[in-house]
């Protein structure tokens, strides 16, 4: 009993910390320009495909575990969390290297995608301790608690990976290729 508590402590340390340091890193990060590079501008599809197929393999996930496959269901979790940070790396890759693509549209339009990428940025990063809190019960094996916190992490991934597909479907129209 002593062990788990002692690593439960270990994981909410853990996940304060890379809850804290990614959004930071990505703000700081988001600020600079590599100099004499080519903008990577092939990733955005790429990242909004990967934002698609985590909707999909979390919606799959929710299907295998009501249906009792709980190691499906933790490898398409497994595999939510890689792409999610396939995506992160992605979509640093492409701020560093590309200037932000201002939204064209006005008009009530405008007001749409604002209230849309706003709400899918804030939940994102309310997300990175969501999900790793959420893991980290299953991985602890507290799968009550883990229950419990999945009914919240799991409407919040589903709308900012959903979101993340409609923020690019709206801005695309605007890259400069």
């Amino acid at each position: 009993m002593q062990g788990k508590v002692s690593d439960e402590r270990n994981f909410n340390r853990m996940i304060t910390v890379v809850s804290i340091v990614i959004p930071v890193v990505v703000a700081l990060l988001f600020g600079i320009k590599i100099p004499n590079v080519a903008p990577l501008s092939f990733l955005p599809p790429i990242y909004a495909a990967i934002n698609g197929l985590t909707a999909v393999l979390l919606l799959v996930a929710v299907w295998a575990i009501k249906n009792g496959n709980q190691k499906l269901h933790q490898n398409l979790m497994t595999v939510n969390i890689v792409l999610s940070l396939l995506f992160l790396v992605m979509y640093i890759a492409y701020h560093m290297t590309s200037d932000s693509t201002p939204f064209g549209g006005d008009g009530l339009i405008s007001y749409v995608y604002y209230f849309i990428l706003i709400t899918h940025i804030i939940l994102s990063i309310a997300l990175i301790p969501l999900v790793l809190r959420t893991y980290a019960k299953a991985y602890l094996k507290k799968f009550e608690e883990h229950r419990s916190l999945a009914r919240y992490t799991f409407p919040v991934w589903l709308y900012v990976a959903v979101t993340g597909v409609v923020v690019y479907l709206m801005i695309s129209p605007y890259y400069a290729y």
